[in-house]
């Protein structure tokens, strides 16, 4: 009897949710969009007043001192649409202590001598493997970018600047450093060739170490290549000689003394090595310093030295060869010379990554009573709606030469709030809607088409006066730092070289004109 009278609750109320489901059903639709509609909501939309304009940048930071950027670019860019940049590259030298020039004990009527074999600079290229053949492999350079068959000029410098963790004004403080500082090189270049002519180039997978005596005679010569520890298949690196005689003096020479007892001690007397571009042309290399699973993959500078064993000063009893290796690592920046360009006053809106340039976004219009709130915003508050829906969508301008454009763009908050306080922070929907925040680039027909973000919470709250002010909207080139979410502060560091010319709100440019939708219910009265 227990049993029929709890079967009997259970149908009783199974049959009672199932009916507030179907009722629920006949009152409400489209509730996975969250867009509210039945007899007591109706729905509508409203395009945002909005203003779009070109925004100088002055600096990113360029460090590793708080995030590790993806990417260092070396290099020149000129395209005449957008800013030229010369960037370079500032790098600790990390090596071995307490290096020796030779392990092994001989007798004592011997003597070694180390005689530099060669010394360079290397840089090892981003690549795909497309083809292994018997004649040997064929690769495709990544990430470079601009005119890949004309050369640019590479300078390598010794720094003054020590590069240091700790704000030296405030070592409470952690450092930073800027897109345009200048570096402080010392003495003269230290390429064996100055003013040495760069071209990439993905057939660089070996080169010929040629082995000498400390008579200098050529005793042996060695192939060198380079690969990445999972097989032996060569990959391309470039390859810039030093001189070794400067070498051989600032650093060869110092190997058994004090400035190689601890890193810092050789941090301190070489403080880094300056990787400098320049030039009016050529292409910009996006180098990766941070292979952690393979570290012979890293910038370095390599040195390769012949230990002679003598007996009685003349006689060889023996020949050693050596190799010792400097990685570039330890605390970097990087300095982005930019063209002081001024963009005309148009339609266009021009978004350079690193310290090139970004858009500006105004949204609902004018302020024409002067109270410190948009009159749109004003009224769209007095509505009480509810936001369902807020998408941004910006079009590509497809006069432009799109060949570098970004695959993404990012949106964060840059103004002043209430309390005329500088903002600099991520807008919400990062944080609640980052499955749909978006900013990735859409194709039609094979066309890089535009841009949309749905900022739906960010809307939401302004309309709600949960947000008190209106600051601008800046617009960029995403980094990947930029989705580093630790805090609602953004973190300002660019480092993708990538342009795109995006088209404003301006009538004249149609139906690709950016515009503001935002899709809302209200209450019926």
């Amino acid at each position: 009897m227990k049993n029929i009278i709890k079967r009997s609750v259970y149908i009783s109320c199974l049959i009672f949710i199932f009916s507030g489901i179907i009722s629920c059903e006949k009152d409400f639709t489209d509730i996975g969009t969250t867009i509210i509609k039945n007899n007591v909501f109706s729905t509508d939309y409203v395009l945002v007043d909005l203003k779009i304009e070109n925004k100088a940048v002055e600096s990113f930071r360029t460090d590793n001192i708080s995030i590790e950027p993806g990417q260092y670019l070396l290099g020149v860019y000129n395209n005449t649409d957008y800013e030229k940049m010369e960037a370079s590259i500032l790098s600790q030298v990390g090596g071995s202590t307490n290096l020796r020039y030779t392990e092994e004990s001989f007798g004592a009527d011997t003597t070694v001598v180390s005689t530099i074999d060669t010394v360079f600079l290397r840089l090892p290229y981003q690549v795909t493997l497309t083809e292994n053949t018997s004649s040997g492999p064929s690769y495709e350079l990544d990430s470079v970018f601009g005119n890949q068959n004309e050369a640019f000029t590479l300078n390598l410098y010794q720094s003054d600047e020590y590069l240091s963790n700790l704000n030296p004004q405030d070592p409470t403080k952690a450092n930073e450093y800027f897109s345009n500082t200048p570096f402080m090189p010392i003495g003269t270049e230290l390429n064996s060739e100055v003013n040495y002519q760069f071209i990439p180039n993905e057939n660089d997978t070996t080169f010929v170490v040629k082995r000498r005596l400390s008579n200098s005679n050529l005793y042996d010569t060695d192939t060198i290549t380079l690969t990445n520890g999972s097989n032996e298949v060569p990959l391309p690196f470039a390859r810039i000689p030093l001189d070794e005689s400067k070498f051989k003096s600032i650093i060869f020479n110092k190997y058994e003394s004090p400035e190689f007892s601890s890193k810092d001690a050789f941090n301190n007397y070489f403080r880094g090595l300056i990787i400098e571009a320049s030039g009016s042309n050529g292409s910009l290399l996006s180098l990766n310093f941070n292979n952690v699973s393979t570290p012979v993959l890293n910038p370095s500078i390599e040195v390769y030295y012949t230990n002679t064993v003598l007996i009685g000063g003349t006689e060889v009893y023996d020949t050693i060869k050596k190799n010792n290796s400097f990685s570039l690592s330890g605390l970097r920046r990087s300095l982005y010379k930019m063209e002081d360009k001024v963009y005309p006053v148009n339609e266009q809106i021009k978004i350079q990554g690193t310290a090139g340039s970004e858009g500006s976004i105004s949204l609902f219009g004018p302020d024409n009573d002067n109270n410190g709130t948009p009159d749109q915003l004003e009224e769209l508050r007095l509505r009480n709606v509810l936001v369902n829906d807020a998408l941004l969508t910006i079009y590509i301008d497809q006069s432009a030469d799109t060949t570098l454009t970004p695959e993404r763009l990012y949106l964060y908050k840059d103004g002043v709030n209430s309390n005329s306080q500088s903002v600099l922070s991520h807008i919400k929907d990062i944080f609640t809607e980052i499955g749909t925040f978006g900013g990735l680039r859409e194709n039609v027909d094979n066309k890089k088409t535009k841009y949309n973000f749905r900022i739906t919470d960010y809307i939401s709250d302004l309309l709600s006066s949960e947000i008190d002010y209106n600051p601008k909207l800046t617009i960029k080139a995403l980094n990947t730092s930029d989705l580093i979410l630790t805090d609602t502060i953004f973190k300002p560091f660019s480092w993708t070289p990538k342009v795109v010319t995006l088209l404003n709100e301006s009538a004249i440019n149609g139906n690709k004109k950016a515009i503001l939708k935002i899709s809302y219910s209200k209450k019926e009265d």
